[in-house]
């Protein structure tokens, strides 16, 4: 559940609008879903979606790091994508008219809007535009799941660790050129490598003895970017 409503942010205005799926809107369409959406506070770790309901919207990341994750078998969480400021949530839900296949959690503080799936599905029906950018979006996730799939069970841990670093370097580089450190616990790291947390904290203290990253506490400096990619292309 959202902490609390926040101030109501217009779509008209919002920075992300132009490279996000409802960039491809018309002006009267996004006066309407500014008009309808509702804006929503998330404080790390809340629930935005839970894995198994039904949808109720479409989501758009205003501020703020989001994490998808899924939980396997055995109970354990396996984050399947980083999603951050401009990108959508929940739409492979709406559009299969099925339950959530994953939850969305804060990774940081967020502010998320929700348009009603009802508008949704009405700028579906009227824009051509829209629906084609959201078939590429449909198509990108199914590739980038059959893609973390296969690295899960066939590249080597050590490799998969060095693989979600560079990720989230990315993930967390501001846009300024100024140093950082990427904030993520143990178990969200261990859960995008798809491995146990005893393995992840390992692993990433084998990299820092190697010079690779300094950590403190859940904090991860990347030092050397270039040999950490090395490390995340190798196989065997």
């Amino acid at each position: 559940m959202a902490l609390m409503s926040s101030a109501p942010t217009s779509c008209q205005n919002c920075p992300y609008l132009r490279h996000s799926l409802l960039g491809t809107c018309q002006v009267s369409e996004i006066a309407h879903i500014s008009g309808s959406k509702v804006s929503q506070q998330y404080q790390r770790g809340q629930v935005i979606y839970q894995e198994g309901n039904s949808p109720a919207g479409l989501y758009c990341i205003n501020q703020g790091k989001v994490k998808v994750s899924k939980q396997n078998s055995e109970g354990k969480e396996q984050i399947v994508k980083l999603r951050k400021e401009g990108d959508v949530l929940g739409f492979q839900a709406l559009t299969a008219t099925s339950n959530h296949c994953s939850s969305a959690v804060a990774l940081t503080d967020c502010v998320v809007c929700m348009v009603p799936r009802s508008d949704f599905f009405s700028i579906i029906a009227q824009n051509s535009q829209f629906s084609h950018a959201l078939m590429y979006l449909l198509s990108a996730a199914l590739g980038d799941a059959e893609k973390h799939m296969l690295h899960v069970a066939y590249k080597p841990v050590r490799g998969r660790l060095a693989e979600a670093l560079v990720q989230l370097y990315h993930f967390f580089q501001p846009a300024t050129p100024e140093t950082f450190s990427i904030p993520i616990s143990r178990e969200d790291l261990a859960a995008l490598m798809g491995t146990a947390k005893e393995t992840a904290s390992r692993l990433l203290s084998d990299f820092r003895d190697e010079g690779l990253v300094a950590t403190r506490g859940s904090r991860i400096t990347v030092l050397n970017l270039e040999k950490l990619q090395k490390i995340s292309e190798m196989h065997g």
